[in-house]
This record gives C-alpha cells, structure tokens and sequence, in this order.
C-alpha cells in the first residue's frame, strides 16, 4: 500500500525538471556553436572576478563570484544572453556582456566548459547540525515545506543534467546563497518555469545557508 501512495510526490521532481527542459529547448536549438580556443582569449574580460583558472572568489561575509570551470556551455551562454537582455540583471556583469556579440559569448561559454572544476570554498566552519539539514535539503528535500530536493533537478551528486540544470556541487557557498535569495525575492526571476523561485520563496534563510554551506563542499567532479 505504501507504493502505490508514493508516486504522486516522486514524480514531482520529474515533471519539474520535463518542464525546464521544455523552456530550454528553443534557446538550445539556436545555440551558435563555440570555438574554445577563440574563448580563451575573450576570458580576459572574466580573470578579474571569476579568475584565470575559472574558480571564481568567495569572501566570507562579502560578494562571492561563481566558479565558471566546467560549467556546460549551453547554460552558461543562456545566462549571458539573459545578462545582455536584461532578464538576469547585475550591474557588474552588464558592460562586459555588452562587449560581447553571440560568436563570442558561444566562444567564452566553449572555453570554461572544458576547464576542471575547483573546489568550493564557503562553510568550513559550519556546524555539524547546519551541514546535516544542508544535506538533507540537497539530497532528499523536505516534504514537509514542500521543498524539492536540489539532486532532483540538478542530478546525481548534484554535478548537473544536461543544458538546463547547472551542477552546483562545489560552487561557493555565498554566490548559491545569495542566488537563492535572489529566487526568493524576486530579484532573479530567469529560471525555466520559475522553478527556483517556487522552491526558494518556501525556504528560510537559515535553510538557504545550510544547503548552500553543504554544497560549497562537495565534489563538483571532474570532466
């Protein structure tokens, strides 16, 4: 008897996820393709904030700029395109994005794609119970609240599925955190379906920073 009560809420991540990938199709299909080596030389702009390496920054209680290496490039060109229309905003991005035309953001995107992934930095100090709820939020989610699992999206060991859902396993804990609270707020509102901003707005803040400290020190695998 318990099975059969089960699939209602097991699908939900399911159909979660059919639908992002459904809002991706278009931008996906119109992809222009990257040339990795062109790439390189356009993340000159990048080396100040995201690093040489593509490993980004995070200060502890400041602004964290996001790991870009090993991003796949698809999801990577779509929040650049999302940068330049004003549909993803941040004040720092927008005149470098603005540099740049579709063969160079597809060349950048070509180029941080095949760089290893660094490791996350953010919660080192973090206590065992806040990296306990952290990982239950990442691996199991909380159906009390309503909360979805980040792996259901974002797949295995939350390393990323496909072109849509970006792995956020090893990715600073700052730059997850206030992403989040950007969901939350609706300051960011570029997610396929409002995906993010549905799960968001049902955490609190002390369960964004969980799941944010625990993901910062996980794996993000290797390419």
């Amino acid at each position: 008897m318990r099975i059969e009560r089960l699939p209602a809420v097991r699908k939900i991540p399911i159909t979660l996820a059919a639908f992002g990938l459904a809002a991706y199709a278009g931008f996906a299909l119109a992809a222009t393709e990257g040339d990795a080596e062109r790439g390189k030389e356009v993340a000159n702009l990048c080396i100040a904030c995201h690093q040489a390496d593509g490993s980004g920054m995070h200060i502890e209680g400041g602004e964290s700029w996001p790991r870009l290496a090993g991003l796949n490039a698809t999801y990577f060109a779509k929040q650049i395109h999302d940068f330049k229309t004003g549909t993803r905003v941040n004040a720092t991005m927008t005149p470098f994005v603005n540099m740049l035309d579709d063969q160079k953001i597809a060349d950048v995107a070509a180029y941080y794609s095949q760089l290893e992934p660094t490791a996350g930095q953010g919660g080192a100090n973090a206590d065992e119970a806040t990296l306990k709820r952290g990982q239950q939020l990442a691996e199991r989610g909380d159906w009390s609240q309503y909360i979805v699992s980040c792996k259901s999206c974002h797949g295995p060991a939350n390393r990323g599925a496909g072109d849509v859902f970006p792995g956020i396993a090893g990715q600073h804990a700052g730059y997850i955190e206030t992403q989040l609270k950007a969901w939350k707020e609706g300051t960011r509102k570029n997610d396929p379906q409002e995906l993010m901003g549905s799960i968001a707005r049902r955490m609190s803040d002390e369960d964004i920073h969980a799941v944010a400290v625990w993901l910062a020190n996980q794996s993000a695998g290797s390419k």
